[in-house]
């Protein structure tokens, strides 16, 4: 049997084709897609062509078609949120709780993608298979996987009650990020980004102050609001090296800057390592995210933190995926889901 899958080629170059249907087996799952969204990075140029050729979709939300004979913790018909990596457990890196620095972990993977009709889950990928609630909707549960990569960002932050977060670049992840920031009991609230819409925005969903960023004029607003104190925890959403710089400008005496996005392999930035030092400044990476952060964001969409209906904007079937990616790179759009 065939079935339907959109394959990236370079950016901007999506096909739907059909190929055979994975053939489950004895310790594998098959899952029919019912929805998946389009991830940030997908939209990152340099990020996605080095991946090319591929099947797009990390972030699936489906029902198990078919369960081996040898699975024993899930069968058919089950409603599952499956992430596209999984770790051991049992190296070094897990035993730190550093799941995504495991080596089984970066090469785990589902067979062939999200943006297919169906896809396999190994037995590797079941360690971080989440069965979901009846409550909780196959639109908001495809919010999963992006906010635990959110979690994670504010955990290592070490936010703390009563801290006045700056939040830079208002896509769904930043939004995320207001919104995660305030149901942990940050204090000012500050979110940026280059649109007017999105500042507004993040002000509508939980933000102190949504400023327009027009040249430099990032830290002199974050200053004037801030009346000179600057922000205690800095979310750099855009991957480069320019964010970053203006991060760090606009982070406080002892604040977290925290680097949320991949930035280009070449790019390099300038520091000040003496002004990072009698400020105490950390700048501090968050990539992807862990079992642990998955069943917490459940949690807490599970409880109305996170909801679809306030940050999913579009829907498109498969067959319309050209205009779903398009329309993820306009500024009117929060979160594109693709539904099956």
């Amino acid at each position: 049997m065939s079935m339907q899958v959109a394959r990236l080629y370079d950016f901007g170059d999506i096909r739907v084709e059909l190929i055979p249907r994975p053939q489950p087996g004895p310790h594998d799952l098959l899952v029919r897609v019912t929805a998946c969204g389009i991830c940030s990075g997908d939209i990152m140029p340099w990020y996605i062509r080095r991946k090319a050729p591929l099947v797009l979709g990390h972030e699936p939300v489906g029902v198990v078609a078919e369960a081996g004979s040898a699975v024993r913790n899930f069968r058919p018909g089950e409603r599952v949120f499956v992430h596209h990596h999984a770790p051991c457990f049992n190296c070094e890196a897990c035993r730190r709780g550093e799941y995504v620095q495991c080596a089984t972990w970066r090469a785990s993977h589902i067979m062939p993608g999200g943006m297919a009709e169906y896809f396999l889950v190994s037995p590797t990928n079941q360690r971080d298979t989440i069965k979901l609630p009846d409550d909780v909707d196959d639109l908001d549960a495809v919010l999963v996987e992006p906010a635990a990569c959110v979690i994670k960002s504010l955990r290592r932050s070490g936010l703390r009650a009563g801290e006045s977060v700056l939040v830079i670049g208002l896509g769904i992840m930043g939004m995320m990020h207001v919104k995660l920031a305030r149901h942990q009991g940050a204090g000012m609230i500050i979110g940026a980004d280059l649109f007017e819409q999105r500042a507004r925005r993040a002000e509508q969903i939980g933000a102190d102050h949504g400023i327009v960023v027009a040249g430099d004029n990032l830290v002199e607003q974050v200053r004037d609001i801030t009346g000179g104190a600057m922000a205690d925890v800095v979310i750099v959403g855009p991957g480069t090296s320019r964010a970053i710089a203006q991060g760090i400008a606009a982070a406080g005496k002892a604040a977290t800057v925290v680097q949320f996005t991949a930035t280009p392999p070449e790019d390099e930035i300038v520091l000040r390592p003496h002004d990072l030092y009698f400020n105490e400044t950390r700048l501090v990476p968050s990539y992807s995210c862990g079992p642990d952060e998955t069943r917490q964001a459940l949690e807490l969409i599970q409880g109305g933190v996170l909801s679809a209906q306030e940050l999913i904007t579009h829907r498109f079937p498969l067959a319309q995926i050209h205009h779903a990616y398009e329309q993820a790179q306009k500024p009117d759009s929060l979160k594109v889901v693709v539904t099956f």
